[in-house]
């Protein structure tokens, strides 16, 4: 899916990432809602490299397995 210069230029800016942590520094996730309502995420250590964009239905379903536990091992 092709990204709009809108919402590539959302990317590229830092404001809004959400920073995941455990509080140990390093190995984190962020994710930045986009004005097109897709969600943006990226590794805190490859901050420039190309993010993953879900479309929210998929974000949704990836919020809600790790609040049931699904990737708990």
């Amino acid at each position: 899916m092709e990204l709009s210069k809108e919402v590539a230029e959302e990317i590229s800016n830092p404001a809004g990432w959400i920073t995941a942590s455990s509080g140990q520094g390093g190995d984190c996730l962020e994710a930045k809602h986009l004005s097109d309502g897709r969600v943006a995420l990226r590794d805190t250590e490859q901050p420039d490299a190309e993010p993953w964009v879900l479309r929210r239905p998929v974000w949704d379903k990836f919020i809600a397995g790790a609040k049931n536990g699904i990737f708990d091992f």
